[in-house]
């Protein structure tokens, strides 16, 4: 049996595509703790995995929301850094927090002893624990990866100092990179990594009733009609952090779609914001997205990594609206694969004939819904998290 300590960034987004890896871990009938800030914590929760606290909350959406020019959103602000300087801000703030939050790391890691530590690709942390420890870690990319290596080479220069105080020479590297993202949808220019099937891993819910009423409905008749499905999700953050104009156009773009309806994934407290909607839009409280996959044509999302991961899996054509950071590498592929449309500026993103005449080219034409197909067939061909696990096994032996 082995001990595995998760060490995540505070960002719940970041913990999500790792845990289809934790329950491979465990039902393997190995020892998986969760580290993290409590911000992490309801996902960890949400994925049934144990958890211990490190440090004070981080806030990332207050971060966020505090560096927003008034009336502008991420996109307009800078959500279009280049990627060195947003890995030169990424390595920076980083390496500031990891100086606060490191002690409590390397005490909870020493009093659990763990044999392997995983993190996602921005965790430097967790590389300092291993080194200090002595314990080989792994990195977890998330989907498309335009950030973690250009971020990794400005973050050793962040950390030295960091680093030589614990008597390490350098910030070190990762004994793998585990890669759920399909290669042919990844970055020609990233690292090839040790390959891992993506599983849906949108947190726990209950099956809407008139979705189990629909599936019923398919399941005794395939052939009947029914309008296109286009599910539209932008993520919490995203509405959080001023995007309810935005989510107001997309889905009074549907007013233009006549046999296409929306189904729309927001928070209550977001609802009266909106107004009124086109007589083909519904509103579902958050679910995972998944369960609303198995009747959808096509999906509008804000290019996160997850849902984009999670869109490709289901084989669904994607129109992308990135606002910051990775999403735009995520956008920018998904175009390259054939499988969607990006629409990647505020002008673009705020005109619903923009979007209508988007979707309708996206439900229209069959090369889209073809290389989408054929990405969720690749992405099912990838090695199982189980298999994955029996690889790390061999990797931790070899190590001992």
């Amino acid at each position: 049996m082995m001990r595995v300590l998760f060490v995540v960034t505070p960002v719940a987004g970041h913990l999500s595509p790792l845990t289809p890896l934790a329950w491979a871990l465990r039902d393997a009938g190995h020892e998986v703790l969760v580290a993290g800030q409590p911000d992490i914590l309801p996902t960890a929760r949400a994925a049934g995995l144990h958890a211990a606290t490190v440090g004070e909350p981080f806030r990332m959406d207050e971060m966020l929301l505090g560096r927003l020019p008034a009336g502008q959103r991420l996109l307009q602000s800078w959500g279009r850094f280049s990627d060195l300087a947003q890995a030169a801000d990424f390595a920076r703030s980083w390496a500031d927090h990891n100086r606060i939050v490191l002690p409590g790391y390397l005490d909870l890691a020493r009093a659990f002893g763990p044999d392997l530590l995983v993190s996602d690709v921005l965790e430097y942390s967790a590389l300092i624990v291993g080194g200090v420890l002595g314990v080989p870690v792994v990195q977890h990319r998330w989907g498309i990866d335009s950030l973690s290596e250009p971020t990794r080479v400005q973050a050793r220069e962040a950390h030295a100092e960091l680093c030589a105080a614990l008597g390490l020479p350098g910030l070190p590297d990762p004994v793998t990179v585990l890669d759920p993202c399909p290669p042919s949808l990844q970055l020609p220019d990233v690292a090839p990594g040790m390959p891992i099937r993506h599983v849906h891993a949108h947190g726990n819910g209950t099956l809407p009733d008139w979705l189990r009423a629909e599936w019923a409905a398919a399941a005794s008749d395939p052939r009947a009609d029914r309008p296109r499905r286009v599910i539209v999700s932008l993520g919490r953050s995203t509405l959080r952090l001023n995007g309810v104009p935005l989510f107001r156009g997309i889905l009074r773009a549907f007013a233009d779609l006549p046999g296409v309806e929306a189904v729309a994934t927001v928070d209550a407290e977001h609802r009266a914001e909106l107004g009124e909607l086109p007589a083909g839009v519904r509103l579902v409280d958050p679910t995972p997205l998944h369960m609303l996959f198995r009747t959808a044509d096509a999906v509008v999302h804000h290019g996160g990594a997850g849902t984009t991961m999670s869109a490709s899996y289901a084989g669904l054509p994607q129109l992308a609206l990135p606002q910051l950071a990775d999403m735009f590498a995520s956008a920018g592929q998904l175009v390259r694969a054939g499988a969607g449309i990006a629409l990647e500026t505020a002008a673009e993103q705020d005109d619903p004939a923009r979007i209508s005449a988007a979707l309708a080219e996206l439900l229209a034409e069959p090369w889209y819904t073809n290389a989408a197909a054929s990405l969720g067939r690749e992405m099912t061909g990838m090695p199982a998290p189980s298999r994955v696990v029996e690889d790390l096994e061999h990797l931790i032996r070899r190590a001992g």
